[in-house]
C-alpha cells in the first residue's frame, strides 16, 4: 500500500492503535472486530500525517484539516496551528477521507460534497467533511476526539467550572424528575456537563440516550443508546432522530435524554414531557438561556404538524423547567455562565424566567486565565415548596440531604 507522504511501501507503528484496541477492550462495549482492527490500521496509514497529533497527543481534542497545507488543531479551548503538519498534496488528503468515508459506508465527491459520521469503535471520533465546490479551499475534514471519562459534578467544581452549591442545585433538580435544559454554543461544554449531570440519576432507571453521533457515555447499569442513522448512497435507509425518540416513548423508559435537539423532533420531545415523561435532559444550540426557550419554539416549529406559535411557545414554556448555560470564555476554559428557571409566559405571552445562578468575574489571574465564580442571585426557586415535600423521598431513594442550597428552597 503506497505512504501518502512519499509513495513508498512501509510497515505502521502500531503502538497508538494496540492502545486504542486494548482500551475498547476493557470497555463494555461489544468486542473489536478483525475489520475494525484492519479499519484502525489503514485510518492511521491514510492520515499519517496527523496520526501522532489523532493518536497519541491527549493534549488535542479537535483537528481541522483545511486543505492539505492548512492544518490546525484545539488544545484547552484554544484553537492554535499546527506547525510543520500537513499532507504532501490534495490527492494525498482525498485519499484519506475516501478511506474514512468507506468505512461508514458513506462516500464524498461533487455530487455529494458533505459528511457527517461518528467513526467505528474502537475509535471515539466525530467526523465532518465539506468538498469542493463547497469549500472552496480544497477538502475540509473536522475531526472531534471524544474521551471517555468518570466526570461528575465534583468533578467539574475541581475544574472550577461550577461551584458546590450549583452543583447541589443541578443535582437535587435531576433527582426530583424535572426537565433540564444545556444550552451553549459549539465546544462549550455541553455534552460533558449532560453526561455529568446523569451521575444524579439513579440506578434503578431505565434510560434511554438518543443521539445523531453516539457521544454520551453514561455510567449507569441500565442504560440504551440510540442512534440516528443518515440515508445511504441511495437516498433509502435514514433513521432520525424523531424516530428513534417515537420509538423510545414505547421502551417504558424512567428517562429519555436526547443529545442535542436540532429539528422538528423538539415538539415531540416537549410534548412527552408535557405528558408525564418527565425528567428529561437534552442540549440546545443558544446563547443565553432565553435564546434557548426562543429557539425550541422555533424548532418545534419546524415539525410538521403546522402548530400555531403561541400554543409551541405555551408548550415550551410549561416543559422546560430549568435551563443550564454554559460557555466557552476567551481564555479557553468552559464555565457554567448562569443557571435559570422558566416560570412560564407573562401577560404579554412572552418567556419570564427567573435567574438562580450567575457567574461574576473578578478579575484576571497572573496566567491570563479569568478569575470569578457562580454566584445564587438570591433568588428563591419557583419549586422550593414542591422540593421541601420531596426531602423525606431524597433522603430514602439517594440518601440526599440539602447542605449549601436552603436558601433556594426557601429553608434558610
Amino acid at each position: 500500500m503506497p505512504s501518502p507522504t512519499n509513495g513508498s511501501t512501509k510497515a505502521l507503528p502500531t503502538a497508538g492503535t494496540a492502545a486504542i484496541l486494548a482500551d475498547a477492550a476493557q470497555s463494555r462495549k461489544p468486542a473489536v472486530s478483525k475489520r475494525d482492527v484492519l479499519y484502525a490500521e489503514t485510518l492511521k496509514f491514510f492520515f499519517q500525517p496527523v496520526a501522532k497529533l489523532l493518536f497519541e497527543d491527549e493534549s488535542v481534542s479537535e483537528v481541522m484539516i483545511n486543505g492539505a497545507k492548512e492544518i490546525y488543531v484545539e488544545r484547552k479551548g484554544k484553537v492554535e496551528r499546527a506547525a510543520g503538519v500537513q499532507f504532501p498534496d490534495d490527492a494525498a488528503l482525498a485519499a484519506a477521507v475516501r478511506n474514512l468515508a468507506e468505512f461508514v459506508d458513506r462516500h464524498v465527491d461533487a455530487s455529494s460534497p458533505t459528511m457527517d459520521a461518528r467513526l467505528p469503535e474502537p475509535f471515539k471520533y466525530r467526523v465532518n467533511v465539506i468538498a469542493p465546490p463547497i469549500s472552496r479551499v480544497g477538502l475540509c475534514v473536522t475531526i472531534r476526539k471524544f474521551k471517555e471519562n468518570n466526570w461528575d459534578l465534583n468533578t467539574l467544581i475541581q475544574f472550577g467550572s461550577l461551584t458546590p452549591m450549583a452543583a447541589e442545585y443541578m443535582e437535587l433538580m435531576v433527582k426530583t424528575h424535572h426537565n433540564v435544559m444545556v444550552s451553549g454554543g459549539t465546544g462549550s461544554g455541553k455534552t460533558s456537563l449532560l453526561n455529568a449531570l446523569s451521575a444524579a440519576i439513579a440506578d434503578t432507571e431505565r434510560v434511554i440516550v438518543i443521539e445523531d453521533s453516539s457521544e454520551l457515555r453514561l455510567l449507569k447499569p441500565h442504560v440504551v443508546y440510540l442512534e440516528a442513522r443518515p440515508a445511504g448512497p441511495d437516498g433509502k435507509g435514514a433513521v432520525t432522530i424523531r424516530d428513534c425518540f417515537v420509538n423510545s416513548l414505547r421502551m417504558r423508559p424512567d428517562r429519555i435524554i436526547v443529545g442535542e435537539i436540532r429539528r422538528g423532533e423538539a415538539l415531540d420531545l416537549i410534548q412527552s414531557m408535557l405528558s408525564g415523561h418527565d425528567g428529561a435532559l437534552s442540549t440546545v444550540h443558544a446563547s443565553t438561556p432565553l435564546l434557548a426557550l426562543t429557539r425550541l419554539e422555533t424548532l418545534c416549529l419546524m415539525n410538521d404538524v403546522g402548530l400555531p406559535v403561541y400554543v409551541a411557545r405555551a408548550q415550551v414554556g410549561s416543559a422546560i423547567h430549568t435551563i443550564i448555560q454554559v460557555s466557552r470564555f476567551p481564555d479557553g476554559s468552559r464555565r457554567v455562565r448562569e443557571i435559570s428557571e422558566v416560570i412560564g409566559l407573562g401577560p404579554d405571552d412572552k418567556y419570564v424566567m427567573r435567574p438562580i445562578f450567575k457567574f461574576a468575574q473578578t478579575g484576571f489571574g497572573d496566567d491570563g486565565k479569568i478569575l470569578g465564580e457562580l454566584r445564587w442571585t438570591g433568588e428563591v426557586s419557583r419549586f422550593a415548596e414542591e422540593l421541601q415535600e420531596s426531602r423525606a423521598m431524597l433522603k430514602a431513594l439517594y440518601h440526599c440531604e440539602i447542605r449549601d442550597t436552603g436558601g433556594i428552597w426557601g429553608m434558610a
